[in-house]
C-alpha cells in the first residue's frame, strides 16, 4: 500500500485564508455595529431645529401724516419637537419719524395689572390691544393656549417711556402675565427703539416653561374705533425710498438669539 501523501503547507495555508475571511468578517460586523451606535448616538444628541422669527408691520390708516395705528405681528418657529425655546428678550426697531399721540396722559404701573387686571387701570393709559398664542410641549403633546393682550402707558424709567404689556389666558393654563417694556432712542435709518424683558412663563407641574408661537400687538386707533382723546399712532409725514424700516432681535431661553427684517411699504 502506497502511503498517503498528506500536505502540511497546503492545509495550514487553507486555514490561514479561511482565519482571515473570518477576521475580515468580524471586523466588518463590528466596524457596522460601531456605524450603528454612533448613528444612533448622533441621532440622539443632535441639535433641535433652532428657534426664529418673523416680523409684519402695518399701519392703518396707510396714509402719510395720518393719525391711526400700527400693529406689530411676530411669528416665532423651529425648536424642539415644533415648539420654539421661550423668548427672554427683544428689541423692536420703528421707523423715525413714527411717533404716538397721547392727548392725556396717564400710566399705569404693573403691579397694578398683575393684581387688578385691565380694568384697574386708567382708560387713557391703555394704548393698544392684540392676542398671542402659547404653546408647551406636555409629555407627548403639544398644549395651546390662547392670550388676550392689553397693553398701558406705564410709569417713566430713568426718564424714558415705558409700556405695561398685559397678557391673560383663561384655558387650560389660566396664567396672568406682565412685562415691561422701555421706549429708547435709536440710530438711523430707525428713530426708537422697544427693549422688553419677557420673564418665564409656568405651565403644568414638571412640564417646562410657556412658548410665545405668535404675538399681534395693535398700537393706537384706527379711524373706525377712535374716540376723540383716543391715543394714536402718527405715521411720518414722508417715507424713505424703499419703505418704512423694521428690525426685531430676540434671545431666547436655550440661549440662542436671531434677529428679523421687514419694510412697510409706502403709502401710495
Amino acid at each position: 500500500m502506497s502511503p498517503i501523501q498528506i500536505d502540511i503547507s497546503s492545509i495550514r495555508t487553507t486555514i490561514a485564508m479561511g482565519a482571515a475571511r473570518t477576521a475580515v468578517v468580524a471586523l466588518t460586523i463590528c466596524a457596522g455595529l460601531a456605524a450603528s451606535a454612533r448613528a444612533q448616538t448622533l441621532a440622539t444628541i443632535a441639535p433641535s431645529p433652532e428657534t426664529f422669527a418673523t416680523i409684519t408691520p402695518s399701519l392703518s390708516p396707510d396714509r402719510l401724516g395720518a393719525k391711526g395705528a400700527l400693529t406689530f405681528t411676530i411669528q416665532y418657529g423651529g425648536g424642539e419637537f415644533g415648539v420654539p425655546s421661550p423668548v427672554r428678550r427683544s428689541v423692536l426697531q420703528f421707523p423715525a419719524g413714527l411717533s404716538l399721540d397721547i392727548p392725556n396722559l396717564r400710566s399705569c404701573p404693573a403691579a397694578r395689572l398683575r393684581a387688578r387686571g385691565a380694568s384697574g387701570c386708567p382708560t387713557q393709559s391703555e394704548i393698544g390691544t392684540g392676542h398671542a398664542l402659547m404653546e408647551v410641549r406636555a409629555g407627548t403633546e403639544t398644549l395651546t393656549e390662547d392670550v388676550t393682550l392689553w397693553a398701558f402707558l406705564g410709569p417713566p424709567q430713568n426718564l424714558e417711556p415705558t409700556f405695561e404689556i398685559l397678557g391673560q389666558g383663561y384655558t387650560p393654563l389660566d396664567e396672568r402675565m406682565v412685562f415691561t417694556g422701555t421706549v429708547l432712542g435709536d440710530r438711523p435709518p430707525y428713530g426708537e427703539e422697544l427693549v422688553m424683558s419677557i420673564p418665564a412663563i409656568p405651565t403644568l407641574a414638571l412640564e417646562p416653561d410657556a412658548s410665545i408661537a405668535s404675538f399681534s400687538l395693535t398700537i393706537g386707533a384706527s379711524r373706525r374705533h377712535r374716540t376723540r382723546d383716543a391715543n394714536t399712532v402718527l405715521v411720518p409725514s414722508s417715507c424713505p425710498v424703499g419703505g418704512f424700516p423694521f428690525a426685531a432681535e430676540f434671545t431666547y431661553a436655550d440661549g440662542s438669539d436671531g434677529s428679523a427684517l421687514a419694510t412697510a411699504v409706502c403709502p401710495r
